[in-house]
């Protein structure tokens, strides 16, 4: 399928979405419609195993398209529609059940660091910024960020870093466990697609799905009601083929076969 905004291609049983709207990648409500399309996609298609999701040229994404909010000014309505799009993007990528890593490779701001937070996996080159700068507009970050960024570091860090509204070096954004690892540009893709091959390769793709889920609809619910999950999930596993497989062959000293690795 062709898109306007979006490279979608494909690694063998990885797909690697970039973001090509110059020069800075800003997500249009267009661009939100397209991208939930493509996730969409990926979730049916049993062949892909991970998602990587980049920005073409010198930007990740650099935000909302700032001139869609003029119209919606005044409007409490439009300004729900606008934070909903945005909200059932980012909560769309992190429902995905197989992993998604975020290869940031330049600056990712506002609505592009919400997408990025949305992610599983975080791996920026070391020419990126990060930032929530909302405030600034007279808003608040409303993909989500507010809440993913207290989750994945502290509230007074997420806080921090939104009433400031300060960009951070990926190295900062590093060391605050925003993202797992800093490398050169040249590095940033081939990292980003070595560490979505070691996520996938030689699993089964039935247990990476489940532990997806288990993960992260646990982190948003009470512990009882996430390990309820996990030994619903683990005794489904034992009835399937890959299960099988994969304890017969550690037994047999041998590599697993799996029905989709």
């Amino acid at each position: 399928m062709n898109y306007h905004f979006l490279n979608v291609t494909y690694e063998n049983n990885i797909a690697i979405v970039e973001i090509n709207i110059p020069p800075a990648n800003t997500l249009s409500t267009a661009c939100i419609t397209e991208l939930r399309e493509v996730i969409k996609s990926l979730d049916k298609e049993e062949h892909i195993h991970a998602v990587i999701i980049t920005g073409s040229g010198r930007f990740f994404v650099a935000g909302a398209d700032i001139k869609e909010f003029v119209p919606a000014l005044e409007d409490f309505d439009k300004g729900l529609a606008i934070s909903e799009a945005g909200q059932l993007l980012c909560n769309e990528v992190e429902a995905l059940n197989k992993p998604v890593i975020a290869a940031i490779n330049g600056p990712a701001l506002g609505g592009g660091m919400e997408l990025a937070l949305a992610c599983h996996f975080r791996i920026a080159s070391e020419h990126a910024i990060l930032g929530l700068p909302e405030l600034k507009l007279g808003l608040i970050p409303s993909f989500g960020g507010t809440q993913r960024l207290s989750r994945i570091t502290d509230t007074t860090t997420a806080l921090d870093l939104i009433l400031t509204g300060r960009h951070i070096s990926s190295k900062e954004a590093q060391t605050l466990g925003i993202v797992q690892t800093t490398v050169s540009s040249e590095e940033l893709f081939p990292t980003a697609l070595s560490i979505a091959k070691s996520l996938v390769d030689g699993k089964s793709m039935t247990s990476v799905k489940r532990a997806v889920e288990c993960v992260i609809k646990g982190y948003n619910e009470t512990i009882e009601s996430g390990l309820s999950r996990e030994r619903k999930q683990f005794a489904e596993l034992f009835l399937t083929d890959d299960a099988k497989e994969g304890v017969q062959a550690f037994i047999e000293k041998r590599d697993p076969q799996f029905s989709q690795s």
